[in-house]
């Protein structure tokens, strides 16, 4: 089929490469020309496995992209992939989007053969009918040959190529038979008996990705409370929740207790459907409670370094700076507070992470970026471990050339052992 995709960001990026991966002629559009311009090299203008991979296969090939809305007409479907950020009170922005929305509609103006026009982007179950269909309406002049519905990712960074290919679940939210065979068309590669297909209305097909998000962070946020009492007693919170993972009604994901949920969904999401939440006059109180246990793991992170290194004039080295692995995404990370905190009192900072460096740079320039953990640890004072990259795993001697060997990990992701003073935040 042939599908045009708005917006090269991160999901636009990798739904264009995984649908040119499934057979479907792709046409990416972005009004960043720079970001085009990368595309058409077979480069991918983030950090993420397989990716690279995808577009230097496809590009040229099944794939292409460019700045002009033309392929739009003469696609099947056309997917709106826009970021909607998160305002001062959490609400989503949707500026962009009904940016690109009227694009869409204003050149399917004058399309007379129905044409599906698809959101991935994220946005709370109201905006749908209130805002989106009006918008592309009215940039089509009312052409009533255009359907706008509803299909929400649920990609994970780190493995977003893997999550496509081989998705637990397809939502097809859409106000006909017509749009929703048309998505089954669209997605006929990966139907089959391992996926899940639910077929709903654009709404509740948002809802879904928002209470999707939404239950994730309130778990991890349980599992860090029930972390931090375990600490609090002196036990592993680790040993208990493989234990209660057993139970198939709990199962064993996302019991990894730590410093917390970060990046681009998790906080923007949670945030977004509170504030949806609030302004129907609902108070979303455990959901309030996870963002509180959430912001609350960073403090507790430092007031375990503080019990063992006296900061003023110390050298921390804070090993980890993207929110997870396997990815350069900085958004939310934990590490962010942490590092506020420490300049805040004057600490002198040395940071490695493999790839987010540069992007931490560009928040904070004035501190030491090292080239290896080795040398973020050298001679430092105490670290902080705060995201799990499988290198970190491997570090023994480099603890030996700290010169207090204070160690306070966020992810459980080095061993305790002889030789350094080893504090985990939940065990």
């Amino acid at each position: 089929m042939r599908i045009t995709i708005i917006g090269s960001g991160y999901v636009g990026t990798t739904i264009a490469a995984c649908f040119a991966e499934l057979g479907h002629e792709v046409t990416a559009i972005d009004i960043d020309e720079a970001v085009v311009e990368t595309l058409n090299d077979g480069r991918a203008p983030i950090t993420e496995p397989g990716l690279d991979e995808l577009l230097e296969k496809h590009i040229g090939n099944h794939l292409t992209a460019t700045t002009s809305y033309d392929a739009v007409p003469e696609s099947d479907v056309t997917f709106l992939a826009i970021g909607t950020p998160s305002n001062e009170n959490g609400s989503i922005e949707l500026t962009g989007l009904e940016a690109a929305a009227e694009a869409t509609g204003d050149a399917l103006a004058d399309k007379s053969d129905r044409h599906l026009v698809i959101i991935k982007s994220t946005v709370t179950p109201p905006s749908i009918g209130a805002v989106l269909e009006p918008v592309v309406s009215k940039g089509a002049n009312g052409n009533d040959a255009i359907e706008v519905g509803m299909n929400p990712e649920f990609l994970r960074e780190g493995s977003a190529v893997s999550d496509f290919l081989n998705p637990d679940k397809l939502v097809f939210g859409t106000r006909s038979a017509w749009a929703t065979d048309r998505l089954h068309d669209v997605f006929e590669p990966l139907i089959g008996t391992e996926s899940s297909v639910v077929e709903t209305d654009p709404e509740t097909a948002a809802m879904i990705k928002y209470a999707n998000n939404a239950f994730f962070a309130s778990k991890i946020s349980l599992v860090n409370d029930l972390g931090n009492i375990c600490k609090e007693f002196g036990l592993d919170a680790y040993e208990v929740m493989d234990a209660i993972g057993l139970d198939d009604r709990i199962s064993d994901r996302f019991l990894r207790s730590g410093v917390g949920w970060g990046g681009s969904c998790f906080p923007k999401d949670v945030n977004a459907i509170i504030a949806a939440a609030r302004k129907e006059g609902y108070d979303p109180a455990v959901l309030e409670a996870a963002v509180a246990v959430n912001d609350r793991q960073p403090r507790r992170m430092l007031e375990l370094l503080t019990s063992h290194v006296a900061l003023e004039d110390a050298r921390i080295a804070v090993l980890g700076l993207s929110f997870k692995p396997d990815t350069d995404d900085i958004r939310n990370s934990r590490a962010i507070p942490v590092v506020q905190s420490l300049l805040d009192q004057g600490v002198e900072l040395a940071a490695y992470d493999p790839v987010a460096a540069d992007e931490m740079a560009a928040l904070f320039p004035t501190i030491e970026y090292a080239d290896s953990a080795g040398d973020a640890l050298f001679e430092s004072d105490g670290a902080l471990i705060l995201t799990d990259w499988d290198e970190f795993s491997d570090l023994e001697s480099e603890f030996d050339a700290m010169a207090t060997p204070v160690v306070i990990d966020g992810r459980r992701c080095i061993n305790r052992r002889d030789g350094i003073i080893y504090e985990g935040l939940t065990w």
